[in-house]
């Protein structure tokens, strides 16, 4: 990894575990312009008031997306599902609900002081069907085939290597496993410049891919059936969307399907 890349991820760290202190001593935190904001493009007001009365209120005050993955993802009782990015856990918690205590729903975030936070709102919740991990998006420490749903809420974007977030997500689904995300995506008209004129790169906007480069570094980690469907704007030329792509029953190579050269994902 680049000097620049660990100066990025470093950056991204330390937002979120001030974000997380800031929580668990009474703030709100969320992924917007600002460390701590809340708004209508970001944060907890993306989901349902019934299930953010359901959660610990610090679970979700830690709300830190553009989506509400588990709204998109339909869960099944009985499912494995991994939360990429899991933050304060507010996503990880809504799944235990819906796969049930035959499933279970498992939290991965690199932030020790994110980790505190979500142990402690799991125990406050109840619940048993969770377990949250320590590491990065781009090397998860799950087995291959052993997951049957991948979620994340706008945390894709502050990858600087999604090439290899796409394929972790890819080997740690079992075949014919989905994804259900929430990301911020940009116009295929703007470039990577302009994106960073729009927001920072902890601020959820300058690192996100476009339209085209999101599905191109999908369907090159071997994804079929991806689609990208918009949902509000964060910035001009900027979106959340919510990201569903399948892994084959049958696993195709993954080099079969390059990502064009000059992709963000390359």
């Amino acid at each position: 990894m680049s000097d620049r890349s660990d100066d990025l991820r470093e950056t991204v760290r330390e937002r979120y575990a001030a974000a997380a202190v800031q929580v668990t001593e009474g703030g709100t935190a969320c992924c917007g312009p600002q460390a701590i904001e809340v708004d209508d493009n970001f944060g907890s007001t993306l989901y349902a008031a019934d299930e953010r009365d359901q959660l610990p209120a610090e679970a979700v005050a830690a709300s830190l997306g553009c989506g509400n993955p588990t709204a998109v993802a339909d869960l099944h009782e009985g499912e494995r599902v991994l939360d990429l990015g899991s933050g304060g856990g507010i996503d990880v918690l809504l799944s235990a609900r819906r796969v049930g205590p035959t499933g279970k729903a498992y939290g991965l975030d690199m932030t020790e002081e994110m980790l505190a936070l979500a142990l402690a709102n799991q125990k406050k919740a109840g619940a048993t069907n969770v377990e949250f991990l320590k590491g990065t998006i781009e090397a998860i420490p799950l087995p291959a085939n052993t997951i049957d749903v991948v979620i994340s809420n706008c945390v894709i974007n502050l990858s600087t290597d999604k090439a290899a977030v796409f394929a972790e997500t890819f080997r740690v689904l079992t075949p014919g496993g989905r994804i259900g995300v929430s990301d911020v995506v940009a116009d295929d008209t703007l470039a990577p410049e302009q994106r960073a004129q729009r927001g920072d790169y902890v601020g959820c906007i300058a690192g996100a891919l476009s339209f085209t480069e999101y599905r191109q570094g999908l369907e090159a980690a071997g994804f079929t059936d991806v689609a990208i469907t918009p949902t509000h704007a964060v910035a001009d030329g900027m979106h959340s969307a919510i990201v569903r792509a399948t892994k084959p029953t049958t696993e195709t190579s993954s080099t079969t399907l390059p990502v064009s050269e000059g992709s963000c994902c390359s």
